[in-house]
């Protein structure tokens, strides 16, 4: 889903990955392994950032 949006991401401490996207001046750290049910504030935060990215002028 993120990928899809344009996102990139690096490894972080662990099992943890922190996305980022150009248009962003943030980045979201999420963790658990690809596959892995997300945690209620990890699902909040994408949807969060997918929203910040739809508000941006093009």
């Amino acid at each position: 889903m993120l990928l899809k949006a344009g996102f990139i991401y690096r490894s972080g401490k662990g099992s943890h990955t922190v996305w980022s996207h150009a248009l962003l001046d943030y980045s979201l750290t999420l963790s658990g392994k690809d596959g892995a049910d997300a945690d209620r504030y990890q699902e909040k935060d994408v949807k969060n950032a997918l929203k910040d990215l739809e508000n941006i002028p093009e």
